[in-house]
């Protein structure tokens, strides 16, 4: 068995705990993203931080047909356990167990500083199919991930009224919703239309009957992760 840990001081604090209660795994201090090549290949690998974008070291580290288990994660800090299987192609596959699980982020993989904000003024202005509200709900919210993965939520008072505000600060792309009788306003700028994108994913969800994300099938490969749900009358 091996264990990584990033941080020196909680390695020691975790080899005490272990030899306590009898285990005696080989501890290495360094960063988990990498995994640990000279130990493997692993039959299982159980991550304990939360993932943005997987690392392909992983892949590279698990036999064909060994389990990784992983959260995967957002920056609008929703998250899913996901139980993979690789295969002998280099890729794995799976879904999502049951529950709400979340971790910290790994450390590499937080959000950017908000940095100096875009004019909020600017943009351009419509009625809103889909209200910031709608993200209250924990799967709503991960699937608002998949359309906007580089996305910060955050409020903010204009003129008298409290708006949520969804900013990509690499791209430069933002949304803000404020309330207004009957429902809410958005307003968008930067290269891409956040928000667009947000209210098209959510609304083919709902469609598809919202499924639970314990029916959502994930894929790893060294393209990327693509994680999809069941369409409507699929049976899946």
């Amino acid at each position: 068995m091996t264990s990584v840990e990033v941080d020196p001081d909680v390695s020691v604090r975790a080899a005490t705990a272990l030899w306590t209660v009898g285990y005696a795994p080989h501890l290495v201090v360094g960063d988990g993203l990498l995994g640990h090549a000279s130990g493997g290949p692993y039959d299982r690998l159980i991550v304990t931080c939360g993932i943005v974008e997987p690392p392909t070291a992983w892949l590279e580290q698990v036999r064909p047909g060994g389990i990784i288990l992983a959260t995967l994660c957002g920056w609008l800090h929703s998250s899913a356990l996901a139980r993979l299987t690789v295969d002998a192609d280099g890729t794995a596959r799976g879904r999502f167990l049951d529950g709400q699980i979340s971790f910290m982020l790994a450390r590499p993989q937080l959000p950017p500083p908000l940095g100096v904000l875009p004019d909020l003024g600017a943009g351009t202005e419509r009625l809103a199919d889909v209200g910031p509200d709608a993200l209250d709900d924990w799967n709503t919210r991960f699937v608002a991930q998949l359309a906007a993965p580089c996305a910060q939520r955050f409020s903010l008072e204009r003129d008298g009224v409290m708006e949520t505000v969804f900013l990509d600060v690499a791209a430069g792309s933002w949304a803000a919703l404020r309330p207004v009788e009957g429902g809410w306003t958005v307003r968008q700028g930067g290269p891409a239309t956040l928000w667009d994108a947000v209210e098209d994913t959510v609304g083919r969800y709902r469609r598809d009957g919202a499924p639970a994300l314990a029916r959502f099938e994930v894929a790893f490969g060294p393209e990327g992760v693509s994680v999809t749900w069941p369409a409507a009358g699929s049976g899946r």
